[in-house]
């Protein structure tokens, strides 16, 4: 089931949540954005995202053909967030829940 944004969600918000699918920039709006649901979402979902890219790089061939995924999953993350939706990325979402910071 999708959540719903919030009517109003701001512009900054969806710009950091947005942002936050680009790599390490993921930890850092993890830690300084605690106050939105919104851009939490969006950045917990970067950070495994993050997290996966790196352990591909050590593999090779397959490794790299996944990375490419990723780079198609970010671009998505992206535009979803910019847009002020919730997206759950496919075997993402649930990883990305338990983090608490």
């Amino acid at each position: 089931m999708e959540e719903k944004p919030k009517m109003g969600e701001s512009q900054e918000n969806k710009l950091l949540a947005a942002v936050s699918y680009l790599w390490i920039i993921s930890i850092i709006i993890l830690v300084v954005k605690k106050d939105s649901k919104f851009v939490q979402f969006h950045a917990k979902q970067g950070f495994i995202i993050f997290i996966a890219s790196v352990i591909f790089l050590f593999i090779p061939i397959l490794g790299w053909l996944l990375n490419l995924l990723i780079i198609v999953v970010v671009v998505l993350g992206f535009i979803k967030a910019l847009s002020g939706e919730y997206w759950r990325v496919p075997l993402v979402h649930g990883i990305a829940q338990k983090i608490n910071f």
